[in-house]
């Protein structure tokens, strides 16, 4: 069993920064494939990025490449997301997940733990 804990979200300008953390428990923490996932209101849950166990191996959602980084420190059983330059076409429900499965990706539904969610509001 993994539990996730997410902080960090708010309100910022367009253009600006927000560090989201994700704080798990469980023994197993460190062998799990992390991700982030996005939900704005009217709109289906869609995957924002994914980092392996070691955090050598990245993948992120096309609209956030280049300003959004994923990143954990097993040692902290902490996995994190910065996003820069941000846009208001970025707000939404921010989610971390947790999977055991070393081939999941981008789809929900290979994700066996979610958090609560942490909202995340860009202002024009």
């Amino acid at each position: 069993q993994v539990q996730l804990v997410e902080s960090g979200g708010g309100l910022v300008q367009a253009g600006g920064s927000l560090r989201l953390s994700c704080a798990a428990s469980g023994r197993t923490y460190s062998s799990y494939i992390m991700a982030w996932f996005r939900q704005a209101p009217g709109k289906e849950r869609e995957f924002v990025a994914r980092i392996n166990w070691s955090g050598g191996i990245t993948y992120y959602a096309d609209p956030v490449k280049g300003r959004f980084t994923i990143s954990r420190d097993n040692a902290k059983n902490t996995v994190y997301l910065q996003m820069n330059s941000l846009k208001p076409e970025d707000t939404a429900v921010y989610y971390c997940a947790a999977t055991s499965r070393s081939t999941a990706v981008a789809r929900a539904y290979e994700y066996d733990y979610w958090g609560q969610g942490t909202q995340v509001t860009v202002s024009s």
